[in-house]
């Protein structure tokens, strides 16, 4: 995330080579692309982390640091 970042809310992902971003409401991909299986995990991090995400993305509309989030175990 981006401090003051446009809307909708949402997240970057950088894997090896690939880049996307990533809807938070939605749990959608917007732009970019990534592998199926690494997109798919992403996705499921998200919406286990979705109510934490938008706390983090409102924080940094706010010029906040965003919380530490725990990845995908």
């Amino acid at each position: 995330m981006f401090f003051k970042d446009h809307a909708p809310p949402h997240f970057h992902v950088k894997y090896a080579e690939h880049k996307a971003i990533i809807d938070i409401r939605e749990l959608a991909l917007i732009e970019g692309k990534l592998p199926r299986r690494a997109l798919g995990l992403v996705l499921d991090w998200a919406e286990l982390h979705q109510t934490e995400l938008l706390a983090d993305w409102q924080l940094c509309q706010d010029m906040q640091s965003p919380k530490p989030i725990a990845p995908l175990e």
